[in-house]
């Protein structure tokens, strides 16, 4: 994810919620938390201190695992959800929130005359627009927003370009039309709709959405004397720069009881995978999908059910290490640590995963625990697990896994797509209403790059993917 200053106040909350978690002072100190980070005489981004503090204690509310839409008395400090969340049972399924006190800058999608206009005589923009939305005044043109189609005629029209397209970032990132606004121009995400991506998080430009965290409920449970064994997805392997097993090492020393790689559920899905990929060419079917990414799965089940005869049935390597955890220790509670908000929707479908957090969260864990990783002593990887499993992490990865596990890799004929956006909706939508495809094995990746470049991740994808090789092999 790229760094900017609305991640970077992200982070910040999250790192001052975890020393209060890890420390145990969450209750009496927690109220404090917007006053320390907003005091008095501090330069503000908003109108005032007051608004600040107000958008801090609601991101705050998210990463203490509420909707902002929970709160039912404005009174009610942050301590008054501390306890809630102390006392927690169960979780809510909806995932991502829209601060609603941070979201109200940005203007519904328009097009809009800047001041490059000269105001010319030929006014192709007026020629060019069938709605008669647009007139020239002395200096410039302006166009009437209650008659724009949006269609961007009048702007390709220009020859001075002096028309520009202003989108919303969190509606135009959103590959499904999940998000949008309401009668007050506050962004609202539609769970039925919302196939938990994360894009409008990283594209939101007021840091404005959040998704819900579950920090308060995995310690609670590590300082109750539970078995909580943390579950580490293979991408985990790039986002810091230091050896991998130093990593490991760093999670036990949280409270973790354990700590094991999913890339030794990646090779079970591998070998699953496989062999249904192998007996569904044998009955003849045109293709068949990969069914690892979450958000993918939520993208089949509500906008795309016609493909769904095309995706394996094979479980995620998530899935597969949580079912290894539970028959190893049938008491233990699991924790995914993921790149993404996917996995969080993901985990609500299976009763082995019991929680996820984020590598920003695990990242905040570390620095709220004075941790220098390069101190710790490297935890011997699982020489039981296949290089490629660690390769679930990058695009094509899968397949490759696939591939090194057929005994003709020829036979698979791979269409890799490599992020969802709205255009390769559209080139699986006519693969599942036609049945062709140019190859028979669709991996479907909903970040660029795959999880190395997840919505939640800490380091550059490409210097994580270069981190992650060798471990490949």
């Amino acid at each position: 994810m790229a760094i900017n200053n609305a991640v970077e106040i992200r982070r910040e909350i999250l790192m001052r919620l975890a020393r209060l978690v890890v420390t145990n002072q969450i209750d009496e100190k927690i109220d404090r938390l917007p006053l320390e980070m907003r005091p008095k005489g501090r330069i503000n981004t908003r109108c005032c201190i007051h608004k600040e503090r107000a958008v801090l204690k609601y991101k705050t509310m998210a990463l203490l695992g509420f909707n902002v839409y929970d709160e039912t008395d404005e009174l009610d400090p942050l301590s008054h959800y501390a306890r809630l969340a102390e006392e927690r049972k169960d979780k809510t399924s909806v995932m991502m929130t829209v601060v609603d006190e941070a979201c109200s800058s940005c203007v519904k999608n328009n097009y809009i005359v800047t001041n490059l206009c000269r105001a010319c005589v030929a006014r192709p923009c007026t020629y060019a627009c069938k709605k008669g939305a647009i007139q020239v005044g002395e200096k410039q043109a302006h166009i009437d927003p209650s008659k724009c189609v949006n269609c961007g005629m009048c702007m390709e029209a220009c020859p001075f370009h002096a028309i520009i397209y202003q989108p919303v970032p969190c509606e135009e990132s959103c590959p499904v039309g999940a998000i949008s606004k309401d009668e007050n121009g506050i962004e609202h995400i539609d769970p039925d709709k919302c196939i938990y991506c994360g894009k409008c998080m990283v594209a939101c430009p007021f840091g404005a959405i959040f998704e819900k965290t579950f920090l308060v409920d995995i310690f609670r449970d590590i300082r109750n004397g539970k078995k909580v064994v943390a579950m580490v997805a293979p991408s985990l392997g790039g986002q810091f720069k230091v050896e991998y097993g130093k990593i490991l090492t760093a999670i036990k020393k949280l409270g973790f009881y354990d700590v094991v790689e999913v890339a030794l559920g990646a090779n079970v899905t591998t070998r699953e995978e496989s062999k249904e990929f192998l007996e569904r060419m044998e009955e003849g079917a045109p293709f068949m999908t990969t069914s690892c990414c979450p958000s993918w799965m939520n993208l089949v089940r509500k906008h795309m059910p016609e493909m769904q005869q095309y995706v394996s049935t094979t479980y995620s390597p998530m899935v597969y290490t949580a079912k290894y955890v539970k028959e190893k220790y049938p008491d233990a509670l699991t924790v995914m640590v993921a790149p993404c908000v996917g996995k969080r929707s993901e985990s609500f479908l299976y009763d082995e995963v019991d929680y996820v957090i984020s590598y920003e969260e695990l990242e905040a864990l570390f620095k709220a625990s004075d941790f220098n990783l390069e101190e710790f002593e490297a935890t011997a990887l699982d020489s039981g697990i296949l290089g490629h499993g660690r390769g679930f992490a990058m695009v094509s990865g899968v397949t490759e896994s696939v591939k090194a596990t057929v005994s003709d890799p020829s036979a698979v004929r791979e269409v890799v797509i490599d992020g969802i956006n709205k255009q390769t909706i559209r080139q699986l939508k006519q693969y599942a209403k036609t049945g062709q495809c140019p190859g028979n094995f669709i991996e479907v990746m909903s970040c660029p790059g795959g999880c190395v470049n997840g919505c939640d991740t800490i380091n550059n994808p490409k210097t994580a993917a270069r981190q992650i090789l060798p471990t490949t092999k």
